[in-house]
């Protein structure tokens, strides 16, 4: 219960306390690079997400970080639980905002910096909405911003990874970016298989090599998406054996 609290009083005070911060953000120069204010502003949430990690007395591994390319990438991650944003934003240097669900949306100061960072909100019970939004965000990879996404659409809990929807690989066709595939385990050990109390977990992250846009030249988007799958689990169960 304790590292709970400590957790929520950090994350909820951390948000209040960024307000100017967020508000020099959004006056960055606009002749900097996309790649120098992104980095710039992923600096704070890199931080907070580090500090978060260690609220939970987790320990983080990152593997693959030279996987990462320069340039805008879509990021394709297994999702196990609450804890991978935060993870994913400790662990990995590169700037990316990913796609989250509209209703976040209504979360002051959080969505704000969202925003910045690039999020993309969409609003899968409306199909226009939907589709807008996946429009946004080729846009954004288009400018060089970096987005990742769980096709999965819903936490694992820690079982099995579900199938993975091909509708979130049009952003990497459409906007002619490399996908770089991301398996993480170990998040639910830290809140969903707890009675959702935090306790301290080992968590890893693999950053796998990076896979072409040309391989939409071969392969059509549900293949793609079940390449990118098998990918992931693949190295979800070298893992397993290693350990």
């Amino acid at each position: 219960m304790i590292r709970l609290m400590a957790v929520f009083l950090y994350m909820s005070g951390y948000l209040v306390y960024s307000i100017p911060k967020l508000k020099r953000m959004k006056k960055l120069d606009k002749r900097l690079s996309v790649s120098e204010s992104d980095q710039l502003i992923h600096a704070i949430p890199n931080k907070w997400s580090k500090t978060i990690m260690k609220l939970t007395g987790s320990k983080v591994k990152v593997e693959g970080m030279e996987n990462l390319p320069e340039g805008a990438v879509v990021m394709i991650s297994n999702h196990e639980g609450d804890f991978d944003i935060p993870t994913l934003l400790a662990s990995i240097e590169k700037p990316f905002g990913f796609i989250s669900k509209v209703e976040v949306k209504k979360v002051p100061i959080l969505s704000t910096w969202m925003e910045i960072m690039n999020c993309v909100f969409i609003d899968r019970s409306d199909r226009r909405k939907s589709v807008q939004s996946i429009r946004e965000a080729v846009k954004l990879l288009k400018e060089g911003h970096s987005i990742a996404i769980f096709p999965e659409g819903t936490r694992s809990k820690g079982g099995p990874v579900g199938e993975f929807k091909s509708g979130g690989f049009r952003l990497a066709k459409d906007a002619m970016v490399p996908i770089v595939p991301i398996s993480i385990s170990g998040t639910s050990d830290v809140f969903e298989k707890n009675g959702r109390l935090v306790k301290p977990a080992s968590i890893q992250v693999k950053i796998l090599p990076c896979i072409p846009s040309s391989i939409f030249d071969q392969k059509d988007m549900k293949e793609v998406s079940n390449y990118v799958r098998e990918v992931i689990v693949h190295s979800l169960k070298d893992e397993k054996i290693a350990s």
